[in-house]
């Protein structure tokens, strides 16, 4: 998980995940809360855009390193 996939759970402690085994009524679920609906969608999109520019930012540093990479990983 990077720093965008878990945006709305809450990361517990080794003890809480070890704990966490032995819930069997999942009581101990934590979700990070908004305000609002918009400021969850909001902050989930955000996110998601986050991420998408990370990760053309490291298709494009690939493609600059290795200029035959499209040609070396052909598929068809």
């Amino acid at each position: 998980m990077n720093q965008y996939t878990g945006l709305l759970f809450a990361r517990p402690s080794f003890f809480e995940g070890v704990s966490r085994v032995i819930d069997i009524g999942n009581t101990m679920s934590e979700y990070n809360t908004s305000l609002t609906s918009v400021q969850a969608d909001y902050l989930a999109l955000n996110a998601d855009i986050l991420a998408l520019k990370e990760d053309l930012a490291r298709a494009r540093k690939e493609l600059i390193q290795n200029p035959n990479w499209a040609q070396n990983n052909d598929t068809q």
